[in-house]
């Protein structure tokens, strides 16, 4: 069968190079895909901001199936337009996106259902910023009510700050449209974790946990990103909180939107926060995590595809998928200046003597090809991926092969994985 990914980055090329392993899969497209996707599968050019191109796009190479990487196309609805259509394609509709597209739409559905998570205020101006202040200590977290890449979030110390970060976003100076309504949200202390799950609209299937490091430097410093890395063990999750978190999280979400009349069909990422009061939703998002499925999917060992047809037809079960009991870590490479401002076009070199070292695979996030050559396109430019047996033996292998690979600018987190290592 014909199978259509939509997107440009990592978390793509993953899906790709997954599917194409599947007995079943005879082609894969990739639309728009990068330079990395283009050694995998076929690369057709779409722009995923107008839902009439990727219709325009299936209609040409009728796809048996398509699956949505990023969130916009399933916000402004492709998968409402292609079910109409007779297409079978991969993802949560519009409605049910809503988790993701919308923070407070989130934080309120939360409170409806009694899903655990911070204490929050909805603001839409200024001034009801400065009225909600008062009523939390310091820091605290603003986040975009849109979506923003990932960078709609800022953890301030002080009052003054969040009054000025705040003024910037409801101006929209600092993120367009996506902060003119805001959420005041506790900060939360613990360790982070993203636990997805696959949905079909009544039952849920777990996929392994996975922790990933949004801010931009070692020691989370710095702002947040899109994500500069991810790393999945056994351990990092038991089978008693795996539980715990389907009975009080996941199954809650997809039942809660059921008695909404809105039925989740596709992956339901989680975003928690470990707290000493139990696990906190920071956050939902209605597709695959990036980078976290690039960790995720290099220790699946059953057929995504056929786990993904489980999904769109109802029919999901504890056995849809098989892991390996490795670990794995995924490093990625940024351009230099990023999250802000940052210069496309940068050589890259060191990627096949990378490519051919142990247990590594490397995706392709922001490049492009010519020449034979590969240079540097977006602001996350690579995910290097390792596989081990062991955590140590994972990262290992993955800043060997990042040491491998440099383009003008590179920049990279060196402690990824680094407190799972240390508890040990």
């Amino acid at each position: 069968m014909k199978v259509l990914v939509i997107g440009s980055g990592g978390r793509e090329h993953a899906l790709v190079w997954k599917l194409r392993q599947s007995a079943r899969v005879s082609k894969v497209y990739c639309a728009p895909g990068n330079g990395g996707i283009a050694a995998e599968a076929e690369c057709l050019p779409a722009d995923v901001k107008k839902i009439e191109s990727l219709i325009t796009l299936a209609d040409q190479i009728r796809p048996d199936l398509t699956v949505v990487g990023p969130e916009l196309p399933l916000t402004l609805g492709v998968v409402d337009e292609f079910t109409q259509r007779g297409w079978k394609i991969f993802g949560p509709t519009r409605a049910a996106a809503r988790l993701e597209s919308s923070k407070s739409f989130a934080k309120e559905f939360m409170q409806r259902y009694q899903i655990p998570t911070a204490h929050y205020a909805i603001c839409k101006s200024l001034d009801e910023v400065r009225h909600a202040l008062p009523h939390f200590h310091m820091p605290v977290v603003l986040k975009a009510d849109g979506l923003a890449a990932g960078k709609g979030v800022v953890i301030c110390k002080t009052k003054d700050e969040a009054t000025a970060v705040a003024a910037e976003m409801v101006s929209g100076r600092m993120l367009g449209e996506a902060g003119s309504r805001l959420v005041v949200e506790e900060c939360l202390r613990g360790e982070e974790l993203s636990f997805l799950v696959l949905s079909d609209g009544e039952r849920v299937a777990p996929l392994v946990a996975a922790q990933d490091y949004k801010r931009v430097g070692d020691g989370d410093t710095g702002p947040n990103t899109g994500g500069m890395g991810a790393y999945s063990t056994q351990s990092i999750l038991d089978a008693q909180m795996q539980n715990w978190l389907l009975q009080h999280v996941a199954r809650p979400v997809v039942a809660g939107m059921k008695s909404e009349g809105v039925e989740y069909r596709g992956v339901l990422y989680c975003g928690l926060m470990m707290t000493a009061r139990g696990p906190m939703v920071l956050e939902f998002n209605c597709r695959f995590g990036d980078p976290e499925t690039q960790a995720i999917l290099m220790r699946l060992e059953s057929d995504l595809l056929e786990a993904l047809e489980a999904a769109i037809e109802g029919r999901v079960s504890d056995g849809d998928f098989r892991w390996s009991p490795d670990a794995t870590v995924c490093v990625v490479m940024a351009s230099g200046g990023y999250p802000g401002a940052f210069e496309a076009g940068k050589k890259v070199l060191g990627l096949e003597e990378a490519g051919k070292m142990e247990g590594i695979k490397i995706f392709h996030a922001g490049t492009t090809a010519r020449d034979n050559a590969y240079f540097t396109a977006g602001g996350r430019v690579l995910s290097i991926t390792a596989r081990a047996p062991e955590l140590n033996t994972a990262v290992e292998r993955a800043y060997a092969a990042a040491s491998k690979i440099g383009f003008e600018g590179a920049h990279y987190r060196k402690d990824i994985a680094a407190r799972a290592l240390n508890k040990k």
